[in-house]
């Protein structure tokens, strides 16, 4: 029987993202699997695209590449002819043009975009594989997608948009408090998705500026 080519692989992995009021949080483990087999234990899910807006895709690693390499000339592009870097939401909008342009033959990745809009609170976006996205207060994509978004859901979710008067949708977790929910959020994940593992590497966003954490998962 002869096996059907797939121009496609899905290289596992999960990213995630939290907002507060004035910092955002996002993080993704550094394993890069393809079937059973670990290619690296190191590979980072994350990219810088602005001082305020990181990015960090999973699925398949080639076209994350791919797509974090286009969207990071047009950056540059953008920086060069306005004097100014692009914002986190016109960044997000981009990231959407780009993807629904090539729908018929999709960049196949699930990404997040998280940063600090003008008004310096966070912000984090959610995508699918066409361009489709939103603005929420947290977001996972990935492997680990579904062991993860139960536990978001249950500590962070907040009252619908639609109800007046408006609430902020920020989420109701202190900076320190969001990075530890992070971290439990992937050590869970971890003992059980077997394509999320080895370490998980976390870039906070403030208005003090970006840093970033580290923390060792199981390697098995």
């Amino acid at each position: 029987m002869r096996q059907n080519w797939s121009p496609y692989d899905n290289n596992g992995g999960t990213v995630l993202a939290v907002a507060g009021e004035d910092y955002v949080v996002c993080a993704a483990d550094t394993r890069m699997s393809t079937g059973y087999s670990v290619l690296t234990r190191d590979y980072k899910k994350i990219e810088k695209m602005t001082e305020k807006c990181v990015m960090a895709s999973a699925g398949f690693m080639a076209d994350a590449v791919t797509l974090k390499k286009t969207l990071k000339a047009r950056c540059v592009s953008y920086e060069f002819q306005n004097n100014k870097e692009m914002g986190c939401v016109s960044f997000a909008q981009m990231l959407s043009n780009t993807l629904y342009y090539r729908r018929f033959f999709p960049y196949y990745t699930f990404n997040i975009v998280a940063g600090l809009d003008k008004e310096g609170k966070g912000a984090v976006f959610t995508y699918d594989a066409v361009g489709s996205y939103e603005r929420t207060n947290y977001s996972c994509q990935g492997s680990g997608q579904g062991l993860i978004m139960p536990v978001l859901d249950n500590q962070l979710k907040t009252v619908s948009p639609l109800v007046l008067p408006a609430q902020s949708s920020a989420t109701p977790l202190s900076e320190s408090e969001a990075v530890d929910l992070v971290k439990d959020c992937f050590a869970t994940a971890g003992e059980r998705d077997i394509y999320t593992g080895d370490s998980v590497e976390i870039w906070i966003i403030n208005k003090d500026g970006l840093r970033k954490e580290y923390q060792d998962l199981k390697l098995d």
